[in-house]
């Protein structure tokens, strides 16, 4: 996926910068916490792996770091197994996921009153 530059033994610190810089580009804003941010971690990561140039083995663990990052962004693990229908649609509930999906891209657009109304909606079932 990525190539690394190997320098007397050392991988270039810049090179896991650049990577890093990257990742945190590319990395997916989450609308459900907005507050909460992993871009900021990926950064304050790549600012410790650029302060200290450490030993082999070290960088070659933060390049681990990036490759696993890179796979999640990639969705390597979605496309190497891939989730049958069964799983998707289960016999006792078959639409509990598209209803769980369309909550989930509903609840960052909610106001204040319609989250109090669900959450009341929640504590009281009518049948």
């Amino acid at each position: 996926m990525w190539e690394t530059q190997v320098k007397e033994g050392n991988v270039e610190i810049e090179v896991v910068a650049r990577h890093y810089a990257r990742i945190i580009q590319q990395w997916p804003h989450d609308p459900l916490r907005p507050t909460v941010s992993f871009t900021k971690l990926l950064e304050k990561r790549a600012a410790n792996a650029a302060a200290k140039s450490g030993t082999v083995t070290e960088q070659q663990a933060e390049l681990r770091n990036v490759n696993a990052l890179y796979s999640l962004l990639d969705d390597r693990y979605t496309k190497k197994y891939p989730v049958s229908s069964a799983v998707l649609r289960p016999t006792s509930d078959p639409n509990y996921y598209d209803r769980l999906i369309a909550e989930l891209h509903e609840a960052p657009r909610r106001s204040w009153f319609g989250r109090f109304i669900n959450r009341w909606k929640g504590f009281l079932r009518f049948k």
